[in-house]
């Protein structure tokens, strides 16, 4: 079973940063994309950036020039860098990683429990 722990999240003024990281921990899997979406206050979850095993990315179009997603494919670990934050970048954010158990041809995704972020003005 694949668990995804996301220490980081928290309380900044607009215009700080923050780093998220979301590792997935277990056994007997490869991780293909991971990502980032978040869920602002009474909205849909939303994609906020994602990253392929090749490292190809793509982001939602108002956090394209502030933040900046990577991974470690050896510790199946992806970070989310998170600059020139504003009041509406406010929202749980959640860890995805899309996984497949060696000798299975399905892929499984699987959320973490979200981290909040808050950002005041």
């Amino acid at each position: 079973q694949v668990q995804l722990v996301e220490p980081g999240g928290g309380l900044v003024q607009a215009g700080g940063s923050l780093r998220l990281s979301c590792q997935a921990s277990g056994r007997g899997f490869t991780v293909n994309d991971m990502g980032w979406y978040r869920q602002p206050p009474e909205k849909q979850r939303e994609l906020v950036a994602r990253i392929s095993r090749t490292r190809v990315t793509n982001y939602k179009d108002s956090v394209k020039d502030r933040f900046t997603i990577s991974r470690d494919n050896i510790k199946n670990t992806v970070w989310l860098e998170m600059n020139s934050l504003k009041p509406e970048d406010t929202a749980i954010y959640y860890c995805l990683a899309n996984t497949v158990r060696i000798g299975a041809s399905y892929e499984r995704t699987n959320w973490g429990l979200g981290t909040q972020v808050t950002v005041s003005s």
